[in-house]
């Protein structure tokens, strides 16, 4: 079974109730449509009941009817989510006139569901910017204790089986947050660890990338890495960590015991910490392309609870991969 059934079968036990706040866009209608057929999830959808029925008929969906439909202009708890918005933003100032103009927007609405317990994670992103999907769980979900930084990992599924974990990287961050620090570096690592556990099921072994292997070059982006990688092991010394290494040093067992020996992840990474978003971005892009690789994500980590977001050109297969996949995050969480 490959990892992403085996990520739907967890879905299916665990039965979590996943809001999408794009019911507007047909590509979220057919995939909630299939992810109710599948049993991966209890879907809730935002938006008019009317148009979503109307709609799901045009299309031929036969499983919307199963879902949850909460419309923000005919909602019987906005005043109760208004209120315990103003109580988490007073010190930003926030009205309650203020906070039921914002429950309007399906974004902050999915997000304050979340919050008051009424959801377990979300999925948007298809027709929104990745900034507007972040905010409102900036705002209202925020991070978990002891992560102050949000990242973006990819699986990355190699056609070559001998890199990795039989083909399976996890690259981060390739996603979200620009130049982080060394601290924020070491946070990213700590996050990708729980990612590769709880989602791909696998036991970390994380390279923490740079041109330099070991002090072979000096510059400060360098001492980053090192320090990144140091503050990691502190923040947890049961990590399998090591760096800086060259990406080479990494992956390739013959350079990483030349350029780093005694080392047991140089060679047998499988999961890479990119010192930039920069880095990170263009990683993913070439592998995917030049190795015909397989990337799902990006998979938001280090917020408090799942919420994760799409690419505007993601495909109907790609929102029930990460329903899925952000439905076993909740349940891990």
């Amino acid at each position: 079974m490959d990892l992403i059934s085996k990520i739907k079968e967890n879905a299916r036990k665990y039965q979590q109730r996943i809001v999408l706040p794009e019911s507007h866009d047909e590509r979220t209608l057919k995939a909630a449509d299939i992810a109710l057929k599948d049993n991966l999830a209890k879907i809730i959808l935002i938006g008019n009941k009317e148009k979503i029925t109307n709609d799901s008929k045009k299309l031929g969906l036969g499983q919307i009817n199963q879902a949850l439909i909460i419309d923000p202009e005919n909602f019987t708890k906005s005043n109760q989510y208004a209120e315990l918005m103003v109580e988490l933003r007073k010190s930003k100032g926030l009205t309650k006139d203020e906070a039921l103009k914002l429950l309007k927007d399906p974004l902050y609405l999915a997000t304050v569901m979340i919050k008051s317990g009424d959801a377990d994670g979300e999925v948007a992103g298809a027709d929104n910017a990745t900034g507007d999907v972040l905010r409102p769980a900036f705002q209202y979900i925020k991070t978990l204790p002891g992560i102050s930084v949000v990242s973006g990992t990819f699986l990355m599924f190699l056609k070559n089986k001998n890199f990795g974990e039989d083909g399976l990287m996890i690259f981060a961050d390739c996603a979200v947050h620009p130049c982080p620090t060394a601290s924020e570096l070491a946070e990213i690592a700590i996050s990708t660890a729980k990612t590769a556990r709880a989602i791909a099921g696998i036991e970390p072994r994380i390279a923490m990338l740079s041109f330099s292997t070991k002090g072979s070059a000096k510059h400060e982006v360098v001492d980053k890495v090192r320090i990144a990688t140091e503050l990691a092991q502190k923040m947890d010394p049961t990590l399998q960590i090591d760096g800086e290494l060259q990406a080479d040093a990494a992956i390739i067992e013959a350079i990483g015991q030349k350029k780093a020996p005694g080392s047991k992840i140089a060679g047998h990474a499988n999961v890479l910490i990119f010192p930039s978003l920069e880095a990170g971005n263009i990683a993913y892009k070439l592998v995917q392309r030049l190795a015909d690789a397989e990337a799902i994500g990006p998979i938001l980590q280090g917020l408090a609870a799942p919420i994760n977001d799409l690419s505007r050109g993601c495909s109907v297969n790609d929102i029930v991969d990460l329903i899925a996949i952000t439905a076993n995050q909740a349940a891990q969480k």
